[in-house]
């Protein structure tokens, strides 16, 4: 149940859920370019915005153009992966993440993705023994970039947009000094040939027609004003491309994952669920042995059939957490069964009466025997010496025998218990 202080003022009440955190930094990594000549990222948000904003342009040529010019140095499109991200998490935010039948009603909603990330977190330890985390599933895993991972950090590096945003003052202050020959012409160029594809962009009309030579040659200009503009950044001292290949190939990493993960959101979860639910009717012992016969998979089938087996070695009294725990087990346990429950070895009657109950010893023909000449027929049996030596002998070496025999049973049981509660 949830807390129910502040939650009739919560529901009476509109979360507003926003990626507005997310645009914030994204803004402060814009805000270096000044627009002035001395910096590129601004003219990429802008001329990415008016591709996918024009109305003219199909789905195919708008990729086209973005696929050519993100080919050109992708770790420089800052303006355009930056803007991937406020789409991406807009998508998750409003549902649309989740693809549907053309003509099909969109259903899907950021809370059936928290409410399945959060099932996730139960079951997938239940099923696979390992946190939803190892499994590339936990809530990071899914809306890490809209809870503004990239703008913090839980160790001593540097978070990922502060270390972009001090790369891109490295490159503004380089241009500015002019420390670098042709590096100011250079972003001044990638930055115009934006524009002047920006600018034919807008010019088209639904009634255009043979415009694509045009776009072509707009789109190669940037393409080549990006790869001079990459010459020029590698001759910063320190070169910055090593850090802004791997500032792009972790922000892209990360959106792929929960571009991935939350369109499989349903189809994961539904198939984690249902194993739960299979193994469940292993409860039922006509479902178990139907499902060991109608299931093909060898795993499946060892499943099953072993599952009766299996629950019965499980008890709850040897759940322990470490070796050293199973050993003063395995004492408790021996003292709750009143074992040792024979210690004198003298007391031959007491050494042959255990012998009897041991279940390693065959008893046929024991009634007419003394104790003595059942004490050396177990120790017979058991495979114990009984040439040359006392009765003493041989009832001592018996019972330090038949003792063992009771610690290593409940160490076993402890075992196959062990063995039955870990998944495999």
């Amino acid at each position: 149940m949830p807390v129910k202080k502040g939650l009739t003022s919560l529901a009476n009440s509109d979360p507003n859920f926003s990626n507005q955190a997310l645009e914030n930094a994204i803004n402060e990594i814009k805000a270096i370019d000044n627009d002035d000549g001395h910096q590129f990222i601004l003219s990429q948000f802008l001329v990415d915005t008016a591709i996918h904003n024009n109305t003219v342009l199909t789905t195919s040529q708008k990729n086209d153009v973005l696929e050519t010019l993100y080919a050109a140095q992708p770790h420089l499109q800052i303006g355009r992966y930056l803007n991937d991200l406020i789409r991406h998490t807009n998508t998750i935010l409003d549902g649309t993440i989740m693809p549907i039948t053309s003509g099909d009603i969109q259903t899907f909603s950021f809370l059936e993705a928290m409410q399945l990330v959060n099932g996730l977190d139960t079951t997938i330890p239940l099923i696979y023994g390992v946190p939803a985390s190892q499994k590339s599933r936990s809530v990071k895993d899914h809306f890490g970039i809209l809870n503004n991972m990239f703008n913090r950090t839980e160790d001593s590096t540097q978070p990922v947009f502060t270390r972009l945003k001090e790369l891109m003052q490295l490159i503004e202050t380089t241009s500015r000094a002019n420390t670098v020959s042709g590096l100011n012409l250079a972003i001044t160029n990638a930055a115009t040939a934006n524009l002047n594809l920006r600018t034919f962009l807008a010019s088209i009309r639904d009634d255009s027609t043979d415009f694509q030579t045009t776009l072509d040659n707009r789109v190669n200009s940037a393409v080549g004003m990006h790869n001079t503009l990459q010459t020029k950044l590698a001759q910063i001292p320190g070169d910055p491309t090593t850090d802004l290949v791997e500032i792009r190939e972790k922000i892209v990493t990360q959106q792929n994952l929960e571009d991935s993960n939350i369109k499989s959101l349903r189809t994961y979860s539904t198939t984690v669920s249902e194993y739960l639910s299979y193994a469940g009717l292993g409860e039922n012992e006509d479902l178990r042995v139907f499902l060991a016969r109608v299931a093909q998979n060898s795993n499946w089938k060892t499943y099953f059939e072993t599952y009766e087996q299996n629950q019965s070695y499980i008890n709850p009294i040897f759940t322990v957490s470490t070796d050293s725990d199973k050993s003063s087990l395995i004492e408790r346990v021996l003292s709750d069964s009143g074992l040792p429950d024979v210690t004198d070895a003298t007391d031959f009657k007491a050494v042959a009466d255990k012998a009897e109950r041991d279940d390693r010893i065959d008893t046929a023909g024991f009634s007419p025997l003394t104790d003595e000449q059942r004490i050396t027929k177990s120790c017979e049996q058991l495979g114990l010496v009984t040439a040359n030596r006392t009765i003493l002998d041989q009832s001592t070496r018996l019972l330090t025998n038949m003792n063992q025999h009771d610690r290593d049973k409940i160490a076993a049981d402890l075992d196959l218990n062990e063995s039955s509660e870990t998944l495999s």
